[in-house]
């Protein structure tokens, strides 16, 4: 089993900076993909982007490129998603999820993510 636990949610004014944290623990072997992903009262949950496990392969969804960043430590097999410029639309309960490899063609995918956290939510305020 791999455990996710997912930190650094809060309010925030439209603008500001929020750096999201997620600890993994158990099966590390298992976290080869991480990713995040969002999702808002009545919507389906989307991906915001993902991380490859040498750090090099970092997609992201359209609505946050340039504004937010993907990385991780795995000396402390943490995972990160800076997130800068904040917008009410970014306002969700944002998830951390893992996965051994698979093709990152399929990484925006949550069904094929393996392991999740509970999540942390993200208020943005206008």
């Amino acid at each position: 089993q791999l455990q996710l636990v997912e930190s650094g949610g809060g309010s925030v004014q439209a603008g500001a900076s929020l750096t999201l944290s997620c600890v993994a623990s158990g099966l590390t072997y298992a976290a080869y993909v991480m990713g995040w992903f969002r999702q808002a009262p009545g919507l389906e949950r989307e991906f915001v982007a993902a991380i490859s496990w040498s750090g090099l392969e970092t997609p992201y969804a359209d609505s946050v490129k340039g504004r937010f960043t993907i990385s991780r430590d795995n000396a402390r097999n943490t995972v990160f998603l800076q997130m800068n410029s904040l917008k009410p639309e970014d306002t969700a309960a944002y998830y951390c999820a893992s996965a051994p490899y698979f093709s990152n063609t399929q990484w925006s995918n949550p069904g094929r993510y393996d392991y999740w956290g509970q999540g942390t939510q993200v208020t943005v305020s206008s």
